[in-house]
């Protein structure tokens, strides 16, 4: 089966999330890449893309086959981490080095 191309926008940023519920016929993969503005930094990867493999039917099981309901959940759950938080607050100040 090939990849769908999933649009979100999420706190200002622009991202596509790229889903195969049926990799290889054994695995499912989910790609999430910001686009605007371009790779920057989500919770869950400082480099702007993330690439997860898990088992086939985790997304169809546990969120409807919504992916772009997963993802946002994935990004709000992070977004809650003590790395993120501090991350935001980095990026509210100027640096001077």
């Amino acid at each position: 089966m090939t990849s769908k191309i999933y649009k979100i926008h999420w706190r200002g940023v622009d991202l596509e999330a790229r889903y195969a519920p049926d990799r290889w016929g054994v695995i499912a993969h989910l790609e999430i890449e910001s686009v605007d503005p371009l790779r920057a930094p989500l919770p869950m990867t400082e480099t702007g893309y993330r690439s997860h493999f898990h088992p086939i039917g985790t997304i169809e099981n546990d969120f409807d086959g919504d992916v772009i309901a997963c993802v946002v959940d994935w990004l709000n759950i992070e977004a809650k981490s003590k790395k993120w938080q501090a991350y935001i607050e980095d990026s509210k100040q100027l640096a001077l080095f």
